[in-house]
C-alpha cells in the first residue's frame, strides 16, 4: 500500500493571488492533504486546506527577504528546513506547485533536478527525514546570517572574506538569489552522496524555468510534457509577471493554466495577481475609462451578469458608492438549483476590499430581477454564451435610462438580437486570438412608450388619491392629488417608469416624507423623459389656477430633482409667489439657449417655448428659488449660473455630483436640509453647517483626492490621504496613494 503523504507550505499574509489558490485547492482535489502555515489573515483559503500559525514552526517576526530582488522567498527557505524538521514526513511544496497526481513516495527524501543534465536541484518540492545528518547540517549552516557559502562562485567568496575582514560582513539578506534554496540544497545533495535520491527532471520541473511561459500559451505542448512521474509540478511564479504584462493577469482562453483553472473551478478574476511589477488585473481590467467612452456619468446601481467583472463594479462603486447586484444565470439561460460556486467567492472579494454586504444583493431567480443604471454582461451572453439566454435580464433590468456593457462576438447574432430592444455603439474591437472579432460595445434600450396610463399605475393613483382626491391622465402624463392639511402643497415631478420599476414603493418622487409632515401632494408624473413638454400638462396647470386649487393653500412648494428640478422651476409660475426646491435642475434643452448641454439627446427635439419653458425665466415668479447643486459638474452648474433673478438662493454642494439627493441622503442630511427647504426655514449658515458631516464622506473625500492629483498637487493629496485612512478605509483613497 502506498504511503500517504502530507504536504505543507507558507503564506505570511494577506490574500493569496488565483494561482496560489489553484495550487491549494489542486492538492485538496486529489485528496492530498495539505497545511497552509501562516503569519497574518488570509482572507481566501479554498476550503479544504489546513490552517496552522507559523509560530508553531518559528515564534518570529523577522520576515527577512532578499533585498536585491525585494522577496520574502528568504525566510521560505529558511521556514521550510524547520517545518521538515519539526514535521516528519511531511513534504514542503511552494505555493506554485501544482498537484498532478498525489506524491506518495515511500523515502523521506523527495526533491529533483530542476534543468536537463544538470546536477542542479530545486527546492520547490523538498522532503528530508527530520532527524538526518542532512537536515541538521543544513539548520546549522542556516544559523550564520554572515556566510560565506562554499558553493558561490570563489570571486564573491573573497569578496565576501574582505569584507568580513573589514568588519563589513556580507548579510544573507544581500547574498545571491537562491542562496539558501537551489543552490545550498544542491550543495549539500552532493556534500552528502545524495544524487541517487534525486527524482528525475519530469518528476517536478518537465517545464523547466526557461520554457515556462509554454504554460501559459500552449496547453498541448506542455501536456505532451508530462509523463507518469509527473506528481508535483511546479507553474514559476514568475508567470505572474509574465500574465499581468501580456494577458492583464488573466491565462489566456485555451491555454495550460486556463485548463487547470475551469478543471478545479477557481475564478482568476476574483483573486487578481499582484506581482513586484504591480501590474494588477483588477486595476488593468478595470480601466474606469469605459465608462467615459459610454457616456456613463453616474450610477445608482449595477450588476454583474455571469460575475466575470469585479474589477470594474469596484471601480464603479469606489466611484459612485452604487448597489451592486450579481445575477447568477448559467451559460445555458437557465437558473440554479443553488447559488453557483463563483458567487461566494465574488462576495467575499467584494468584502475584502471594503464593499459593506449590505450593499451587495444576489439575484438566483427571475422574479427577483430589478431594474440597475448599468448592466455588465461583458465575456458572457453575445460572446461565449448564446445571445437569447439572456433576454429575461434584458427585459427586467433595463428601464429607460439604463446603459449596459457588452462584449459581442462576430457571428453570434447578438447585433440582430438587441435591434429589437435598443441601439449601440461599438466602442472598440479586438481579435480574439483565433481570427475572430469581438466588439465591445455599450447599449441603450428604446426609451418606453409615453403611457402615464399603466393599468397598475391607475390602480394605484385612484386608492392614493381617495374620494376627496384626484386622479387625471392623457395617455402620456398624468396628475395626482392626495389631500391632506390645507397648510402645506408639495407639488412634486416624478418619471413614472422610475417610481415603478425602481422604486418597491410604487410611489412618487418624495411621497413618504411629504406623508410624514402631513402637507398635501400633488404628483405630476411623466410616462418617459419627456420633460413634460406636452401641451396637455400646461393646460392643466393653467386648469388648476384658473379653477382656484393653489390658493387653498397658505404655502404652495414646487418640488423636484434633474428633469423634476427643470419642471419645479418651470411650472411655478402656475401660483406666482410659491415656493421652488429643485436639486441639479437644467434650465431647459433649448439647444439656442443651453448648446453646451451635451446629455437628454432623447429629449433635444421637443418644444421649450411658451411661458412654462425657459425654467431660469419662469421661475422670476416665485417667492425663492432654492436651488441645490455641484458647482464643479459643469453642466449642472452652466445651467444653475442662467438663474440670475434676485429670488434665487444657490446652495453649493462641491464634489457631490449630479446625484445630490442620493449623496446627502448616504450622508444623512437630505431629510433635515428637505424639509428646512420646503417649509422655508433652510438658512445658506444652516445648509453649509450641515455640509460639513461631508468631511467623513467617502465620495467626497475620494473626489478632494482625486483633484488633488490631477492638479499635480502631489504632497497636499499624500497629506490629504493619510488623513482621510487615518478615519476610515476609504479603499479609493488607498490606491491612489499607493500609485503616488
Amino acid at each position: 500500500m502506498a504511503r500517504v503523504r502530507e504536504v505543507g507550505t507558507l503564506w505570511i499574509g494577506g490574500a493569496l493571488s488565483w494561482m496560489e489558490q489553484l495550487c491549494l485547492k489542486s492538492f485538496v482535489d486529489q485528496g492530498q492533504k495539505i497545511t497552509l502555515f501562516f503569519y497574518e489573515d488570509i482572507p481566501n483559503v479554498p476550503e479544504g486546506v489546513i490552517r496552522r500559525d507559523g509560530r508553531e514552526i518559528l515564534d518570529t517576526d523577522d520576515f527577512i527577504k532578499y533585498e536585491k530582488k525585494d522577496s520574502f522567498a528568504l525566510f521560505a527557505d529558511y521556514f521550510r528546513i524547520h517545518m521538515i524538521a519539526q514535521n516528519p514526513g511531511m513534504i514542503w511544496v511552494d505555493t506554485d506547485v501544482y498537484c498532478w497526481r498525489p506524491m506518495d513516495y515511500e523515502s523521506d527524501y523527495v526533491f529533483g533536478y530542476e534543468l536537463p543534465n544538470s546536477k542542479r536541484v530545486n527546492n520547490a518540492i523538498l522532503g528530508l527525514p527530520a532527524d538526518a545528518e542532512v537536515t541538521r547540517a543544513i539548520l546549522a549552516f542556516m544559523e550564520d546570517r554572515h556566510p560565506i557559502p562554499p558553493f558561490i562562485k570563489p570571486s564573491l567568496q573573497q569578496e565576501y572574506r574582505e569584507a568580513a575582514a573589514a568588519g563589513t560582513p556580507v548579510h544573507i539578506t544581500q547574498q545571491p538569489w537562491g542562496v539558501w534554496g537551489p543552490m545550498m540544497i544542491s550543495h549539500f545533495v552532493e556534500t552528502f552522496g545524495l544524487h541517487d535520491k534525486v527524482q528525475p527532471l519530469d518528476a517536478f520541473y518537465p517545464v523547466t524555468f526557461r520554457e515556462r511561459t509554454m504554460m501559459i500559451r500552449d496547453a498541448d505542448k506542455v501536456e505532451e510534457m508530462l509523463t507518469e512521474r509527473t506528481t508535483a509540478l511546479h507553474l514559476w511564479a514568475s508567470n505572474k509577471r509574465e500574465l499581468g504584462l501580456r494577458f492583464n493577469g488573466i491565462p489566456r482562453a485555451g491555454s495550460f493554466l486556463d485548463k487547470l483553472l475551469k478543471k478545479h473551478g477557481v475564478r482568476p478574476e476574483f483573486a487578481p495577481i499582484k506581482g513586484r511589477a504591480k501590474l494588477v488585473f483588477e486595476e488593468k481590467g478595470a480601466d474606469s475609462a469605459i465608462f467615459e467612452k459610454a457616456g456613463i456619468a453616474a450610477l445608482g446601481a449595477i450588476a454583474d451578469l455571469g460575475g466575470t467583472q469585479p474589477g470594474l463594479v469596484l471601480a464603479a462603486h469606489d466611484r459612485w458608492d452604487c448597489d451592486i447586484t450579481l445575477i447568477d444565470l448559467l451559460p445555458n439561460g437557465k437558473w440554479p438549483a443553488t447559488q453557483s460556486d463563483w458567487v461566494g467567492a465574488y462576495q467575499a472579494h467584494l468584502a475584502e476590499k471594503g464593499v459593506d454586504p449590505d450593499r451587495i444583493r444576489v439575484v438566483t431567480r427571475a422574479e427577483d430581477l430589478s431594474p440597475v443604471d448599468l448592466l455588465l454582461n461583458l465575456s458572457g451572453f453575445g460572446d461565449v454564451n448564446k445571445v437569447k439566454h439572456m433576454e429575461p435580464v434584458l427585459q427586467a433590468v433595463l428601464h429607460s435610462d439604463s446603459k449596459m456593457l457588452m462584449d459581442v462576438r462576430k457571428g453570434s447574432g447578438a447585433f440582430p438580437f438587441l435591434r429589437g430592444f435598443g441601439t449601440n455603439e461599438v466602442l472598440e474591437e479586438m481579435s480574439d486570438g483565433g481570427g475572430g472579432t469581438i466588439s465591445r460595445i455599450v447599449f441603450t434600450p428604446n426609451p418606453p412608450e409615453e403611457t402615464a396610463t399603466d393599468p397598475q399605475w391607475a390602480v394605484i393613483a385612484r386608492e392614493l388619491a381617495g374620494k376627496d382626491g384626484f386622479y387625471t391622465d392623457n395617455g402620456s402624463h398624468s396628475f395626482l392629488y392626495i389631500p391632506r392639511a390645507q397648510d402645506t402643497l408639495v407639488v412634486t415631478f416624478d418619471n413614472l417608469d422610475i417610481a415603478m420599476n425602481k422604486r418597491d414603493t410604487r410611489r412618487p418622487w418624495g411621497f413618504e416624507f411629504i406623508e410624514k409632515q402631513g402637507w398635501s401632494m400633488l404628483g405630476v408624473m411623466a410616462g418617459g423623459w419627456t420633460w413634460y413638454r406636452d401641451p396637455w400638462v400646461s393646460d392643466e396647470f393653467d386648469r388648476l389656477a384658473t379653477e382656484g386649487f393653489f390658493t387653498r393653500f397658505k404655502r404652495v412648494v414646487f418640488y423636484g430633482a434633474s428633469m423634476g428640478g427643470y419642471a419645479a422651476c418651470a411650472f411655478s409660475p402656475a401660483h406666482p409667489g410659491a415656493d421652488v426646491v429643485a436639486i441639479s435642475p437644467q434650465s431647459t434643452l433649448d439647444k439656442s439657449l443651453v448648446p453646451w448641454e451635451t446629455r437628454y439627446k432623447v429629449a433635444w427635439d421637443r418644444d421649450f417655448s411658451g411661458k412654462y419653458g425657459d425654467a431660469a425665466q419662469a421661475s422670476r415668479t416665485a417667492r425663492r428659488v432654492t436651488l441645490l447643486y455641484d458647482p464643479y459638474e459643469p453642466l449642472d452648474a452652466g445651467h444653475v449660473d442662467r438663474f440670475e433673478a434676485e429670488n434665487v438662493l444657490k446652495l453649493r454642494a462641491p464634489l457631490m455630483g449630479h446625484r445630490l439627493g442620493s449623496s446627502l441622503h448616504q450622508m444623512g442630511i437630505l431629510s433635515p436640509t428637505i424639509l428646512g427647504a420646503l417649509d422655508g426655514s433652510l438658512s445658506e449658515a444652516e445648509f453649509y453647517a450641515r455640509l460639513r458631516a461631508r468631511k467623513s464622506f467617502p465620495r467626497y473625500q475620494r473626489e478632494l483626492f482625486q483633484r488633488a492629483v490631477d492638479r499635480g498637487h502631489k504632497t497636499l493629496a499624500k497629506r490629504l490621504g493619510n488623513w482621510v485612512l487615518a478615519r476610515n478605509d476609504n479603499r479609493a483613497v488607498r490606491l491612489g496613494l499607493q500609485k503616488l
